[in-house]
């Protein structure tokens, strides 16, 4: 019986140089060996928007291969293995708030501020467009200190959407303080005038479920167990977990801070447990282990049976569209990211 493998494989030799496989981090050991590139969300988009190949088959979620189809020339296609791999983060912002959000705001800071909006890549594509027509950009966890800079040679007032703690982890390393928290469900985001017209800089109430799982009491349990370890997090974290941490910085960063330990010494890194893993078995002269055991459901739906049942038929189905009136705030937005 022919595995799923060996389907991609044959696939692949046939189809050449017409489609790419383009893999995020997170992805199962077996679906990220198939990749013709593999990367974090920034580097994906920069592949996804230099590639020549006529199909683009991402391997990642939603938000990503939406990003992907913006930036794409029209008579290339995206797709994905299975399009019902979404983000919870980006659902929790949608088009209709954040223009709320961005009207109140400016109500409130009086007409002396400019606010720019800077949103997280882990967005729909809508939210995007609305920052891209609102003067702002899209970062992210690899560029979003760039992104912040940038945003604040512009405006003197910065809001952050849809990860509160990226965001206020930024605005920390930054500088950029006060910091102040808008929740979508409240009235004016549970907000006085007061405290708005303090804030430098604004952060959307939302969070990634992998990232907000870890504690500061599970970094002290690694340090404990594995005396002499080097601790890494992702800047999705919450703040009091990145303090006790020795080092905080995107998946690419994740990635190169393990292949920078030196062989024998342990490395705890708080991230998506598939990456881990997978850098543990890439690199087994040295100790890399998850801070703890936190998986991303959605990452996970995408298999290789999935991915050789889309290279052999590339069902409609499965291609990523994104309306037209989107296309193009949503590319001001993300334009300005890799412009940077």
């Amino acid at each position: 019986m022919t595995t799923a493998l060996e389907r991609i494989r044959t696939a692949k030799r046939e189809l050449g140089q017409d489609v790419v496989i383009l893999a995020h981090h997170y992805q199962r050991k077996e679906v990220v060996e198939q990749g013709d590139f593999v990367g974090d969300s920034y580097q994906l988009a920069k592949y996804a928007a230099a590639s020549n190949a006529r199909r683009i088959v991402f391997c990642g979620v939603h938000f990503m291969a939406e990003a992907a189809r913006i930036l794409a020339r029209p008579e290339q296609r995206v797709f994905m293995p299975d399009p019902r791999a979404g983000c919870p983060m980006a659902d929790m912002a949608d088009a209709r708030d954040s223009v709320v959000a961005l009207t109140r705001l400016r109500e409130m800071a009086g007409e002396k501020r400019r606010i720019i909006p800077v949103t997280y890549v882990n967005s729909n594509a809508d939210v995007k467009a609305v920052v891209g027509h609102a003067g702002g950009l899209v970062c992210t966890s690899a560029n979003a200190p760039k992104a912040l800079q940038w945003a604040a040679s512009k405006g003197d007032l910065l809001f952050f959407l849809p990860d509160e703690f990226l965001g206020t982890n930024t605005a920390n390393g930054l500088g950029y303080l006060p910091v102040a928290r808008w929740n979508p469900h409240e009235a004016d985001g549970g907000l006085t005038t007061d405290k708005v017209r303090a804030a430098r800089v604004i952060v959307w109430q939302g969070y990634c479920h992998v990232h907000t799982y870890f504690t500061p009491a599970m970094v002290a349990a690694a340090r404990l167990k594995y005396p002499g370890c080097s601790v890494v997090v992702h800047p999705e974290c919450k703040p009091d977990v990145v303090a006790v941490a020795d080092g905080l910085g995107s998946t690419s960063y994740l990635v190169d801070a393990v292949e920078k330990t030196a062989p024998g010494q342990t490395v705890v890194v708080g991230t998506e447990v598939n990456l881990v893993l997978r850098l543990a078995n890439q690199y087994p002269d040295r100790k890399v282990v998850p801070l703890e055991y936190s998986l991303c459901p959605n990452m996970y739906r995408t298999t290789p049976e999935k991915l050789a049942d889309l290279l052999e038929n590339f069902d409609p189905a499965r291609e990523i569209t994104v309306p037209e009136d989107v296309v193009a705030g949503a590319r001001l937005a993300l334009q300005r990211m890799l412009d940077l």
